[in-house]
């Protein structure tokens, strides 16, 4: 059996209650926000065309283009033009320029029948067709109501045709048939082209 004996430098000690230092660099980061930006949502049907026009449908009566390379804004008649049509393309129109996004003097019909169209401003200072879409978003909300009370009548007229009340409607058999119906008379008319002769 061997034994080593240890120097007195090669001994290791120890300390509890020493204390040690250690510097250590905190990494600290500061993310400012600006207070007066918010986020907003909104959603609306839109379609992106081949040549990066914007189209939106949804409205009832009317179908609404943003033209990103001419700054316009074109309003078209969804199915017929009517004085329904033009109602929401002048509303829409009146709208924007009150919110300063299209030029006053700009509003016109435009080369399509039953359309009417506007010129957006154009600032360097925001993105215009974002502003314009989301201005878009804001008058379609205040649409709503008449959307939802023009739908709801149309529904209930249909409902008025094919599925008619009792006090709106009787059964089969129970109106009996009369000799002649309508208002043109089937006998007794004079006919030229029966050589003078009256009808039987």
């Amino acid at each position: 059996m061997k034994v080593k004996i240890l120097p007195p430098e090669d001994i290791v000690t120890v300390d509890i209650d020493r204390t040690i230092n250690v510097k250590v660099k905190p990494s600290i980061s500061v993310e400012i926000k600006n207070s007066n930006k918010k986020r907003i949502d909104f959603a609306l049907n839109m379609r992106k065309a081949l040549n990066g026009d914007l189209m939106i449908f949804d409205h009832k009566d009317i179908d609404i283009v943003v033209m990103t390379e001419k700054k316009k804004i074109v309003a078209f008649a969804k199915d017929l033009m009517s004085e329904v049509v033009y109602g929401a393309e002048s509303r829409l129109m009146e709208h924007l320029r009150r919110m300063g996004v299209i030029e006053f003097d700009s509003i016109q019909g435009g080369n399509v029948y039953g359309s009417l169209e506007g010129k957006i401003h154009e600032v360097s200072e925001r993105d215009v067709i974002k502003t314009t879409v989301f201005q878009i978003s804001e008058w379609m909300r205040d649409e709503a109501p008449y959307i939802e009370a023009t739908k709801g009548h149309d529904e209930q007229m249909d409902d008025a045709i094919v599925k008619p009340d009792g006090e709106n409607s009787t059964e089969l058999g129970e109106v009996p048939h009369a000799d002649e119906k309508g208002s043109i008379m089937q006998h007794g008319m004079f006919a030229p082209y029966m050589y003078g002769r009256y009808s039987n």
